[in-house]
């Protein structure tokens, strides 16, 4: 679903929240004189009032035969509007929706297929990760609107006192002996919760698994590979590193108020995540770094689950030429720059890194971005997420259960799941 990991990035923008520019009952409809009237549905947050009319009054200036009303939508219960929306007469012309929602609205046949249009908006540098979860059967529904990922939030002043240098930090073996000379006495080298599997699914991914695979026409569960073995033995090593619950996830305790009240020199979040810590504990102002999750060479960054938006237009949809056109300029190369400095989103293509270069956090977040994945492109996988199976994997590992009958048993789980939410 829509990164549930940017709870951090959410604090990031809220100071500048959303409202429709009109009301409207998301009707398409055709003005006075020969205008057009397009509804777009835009989610909570995703971009800032100044940010929306700054773009709605050049794409007005731009289109003068189109007038845009954008209705603002809540990320909870989105699923279920969507689908009725798509199933009925009255769907809106536009809607920004969670990356890895997007195949299980194509499912039902409800999207406008833009395949054709992939070239003309310079789909090759597209980020995988938004890209990919844009597709069902192999035809592209999704256009890649914004991404964010997670990095390593670090605290300066604990690095420099135990005489680490983030820069120096490329791969998983440096992160290994850094962390250590971090986790010293009250000082904890990395907070990293037991169940924080979006983490995991970064190493899997490093490893060369998945977290399940499409063979034979069907989705299996693929936690028991050696490849996401090797990727939990690995996340066992890094998380003992540091006191975090082995049964909760980053939210269970809050791990940006864990970070703020004690001596935690790293933990793996959003690059918002530390103004939310600033926020709990104002002394940490300008404390705060960042660098991305290292992988395992160095001269390839960690993978990341990559989330983020995409946009989509309905099949149904009464103008869908006025909403191409919509669709083609909020995710062109000139807003999207304009949107990276705004939001400190990472851009929907790997050739425009360079608009966030003087953002420290998001410009660690581009850097993985660039290896990003989303999660299994089957509308089963809501199913897993809904159980989450993976989490229970983690715990069972962490506290002792054999990696490979554990694994076997998560495998399993994720496999029912999938068969019952597809």
């Amino acid at each position: 679903m829509k990164l549930r990991l940017l709870a951090g990035l959410s604090a990031f923008v809220a100071a500048a929240g959303l409202s429709a520019c009109s009301s409207g009952s998301g009707e398409g409809v055709s003005g006075d004189g020969g205008r057009t009237t397009i509804d777009v549905w835009l989610m909570r947050d995703s971009v800032s009032t100044a940010f929306q009319k700054q773009f709605e009054r050049a794409f007005g200036a731009a289109h003068q035969d189109i007038d845009v009303r954008v209705q603002i939508q809540e990320w909870d219960g989105i699923g279920e509007k969507v689908t009725a929306a798509l199933a009925s007469n009255d769907a809106p012309d536009v809607i920004e929706t969670g990356n890895t929602q997007v195949a299980q609205f194509a499912q039902s046949g409800g999207l406008w297929d833009l395949s054709d249009k992939v070239d003309e908006l310079g789909g090759r540098h597209w980020l995988k990760g938004l890209a990919e979860p844009g597709t069902y059967d192999g035809k592209q529904y999704g256009i890649p609107y914004y991404a964010a990922n997670r990095v390593v939030i670090y605290r300066k002043d604990l690095f420099a006192k135990a005489g680490v240098d983030a820069r120096a930090i490329r791969t998983r073996a440096q992160w290994i002996a850094a962390t250590k000379k971090l986790d010293k006495g009250d000082r904890q080298g990395i907070y990293l919760p037991g169940q924080n599997w979006y983490t995991l699914s970064g190493f899997i991914w490093d490893e060369g698994g998945e977290l399940a695979e499409k063979t034979g026409g069907e989705w299996r569960g693929t936690l028991d590979t050696p490849e996401a073995l090797r990727a939990m033995a690995f996340y066992e090593k890094l998380q003992a590193l540091g006191k975090g619950p082995k049964d909760s996830d980053e939210a269970q305790p809050p791990q940006h108020e864990v970070m703020a009240k004690g001596q935690v020199a790293q933990i793996i979040n959003t690059p918002g995540g530390a103004n939310v810590i600033a926020q709990n504990n104002p002394a940490l102002k300008g404390k705060l770094g960042f660098f991305p999750i290292p992988g395992k060479t160095a001269d390839t960054p960690g993978a990341v689950f990559t989330g983020g938006s995409d946009l989509v237009i309905p099949t149904v949809a009464r103008h869908h030429d006025a909403a191409y056109l919509f669709v083609k300029e909020l995710t062109g190369d000139a807003w999207q720059k304009k949107l990276a400095v705004a939001m400190s989103y990472v851009p929907n293509k790997t050739t425009l890194a360079g608009a966030v270069a003087k953002d420290p956090g998001a410009s660690a977040m581009a850097v993985g971005a660039a290896v990003g994945h989303a999660t299994p492109n089957t509308p089963g996988w809501a199913a897993v997420e809904a159980k989450n199976p993976v989490k229970d994997y983690m715990t069972a590992v962490l506290t002792g259960g054999n990696p490979a009958h554990e694994a076997e048993k998560a495998s399993d789980a994720i496999t029912s799941a999938m068969k019952s939410g597809s």
